[in-house]
């Protein structure tokens, strides 16, 4: 399921996430702290008085150290792989009606990039994808990788999709044994959201 709430951390600087992975990790301080800072959000009110969701906020921001720390876990391992595949969210198109030239395949199911718009983020993740050697699919959901993965004989995967999808998503490639990274969404919704091209870059 993903998040019921739209995001954008976009604007935040990457120096900050980078930080407060290697003190969360190290103290399992995002969990403590959010635990705590969720009763004085609720206690003193900061979501009225700001006009923040403080709620949710803790929440993706939990969410996003639990996925580093779970990527650095397993990134020897994944370096170690050799058939690899790439997951890509269909909403991160630049277009998500008919200017979209992206086939569907329900047999798989999975979109196959046209390269239609050079500008597109998914295009241009397909593309690097490819060069690197990944197979890449394009999916609608996260109910849709169980299948492909049954289908193929890939030694690791690599996904992109909101934090809330990753950590189960987590669990379900490890009850498989195949080693896994993840690039969060940095913006999310039902179209145009965003992941980070050079996260996707370094993680690949």
């Amino acid at each position: 399921m993903p998040y019921d709430f739209n995001y954008d951390l976009s604007g935040i600087p990457r120096s900050f996430f980078r930080e407060l992975v290697r003190v969360a990790e190290q103290r399992q301080l995002h969990k403590r702290l959010g635990m705590r800072a969720r009763t004085l959000a609720k206690t003193f009110k900061l979501s009225e008085a700001t006009g923040l969701d403080v709620q949710n906020l803790l929440t993706i921001i939990e969410d996003l150290v639990d996925v580093q720390i779970l990527n650095a876990r397993q990134r020897d391992t994944f370096a170690k792989t050799e058939r690899r595949a790439l997951f890509l969210p269909h909403c991160s198109r630049k277009h998500m009606d008919g200017s979209c030239k992206a086939q569907f395949d329900a047999t798989v199911p999975s979109y196959s990039c046209a390269h239609c718009s050079s500008d597109c983020l998914v295009s241009k993740a397909t593309t690097l994808g490819e060069e690197k050697g990944y197979a890449v699919f394009v999916v609608p959901g996260g109910s849709c990788i169980p299948g492909i993965i049954k289908k193929s004989s890939f030694e690791g995967i690599v996904g992109v999709a909101c934090g809330q999808e990753l950590i189960p998503a987590y669990e379900m490639t490890k009850r498989v044994g195949l080693p896994t990274q993840a690039v969060p969404l940095i913006k999310n919704g039902c179209a145009n959201t965003v992941f980070s091209y050079q996260v996707l870059e370094g993680t690949l």
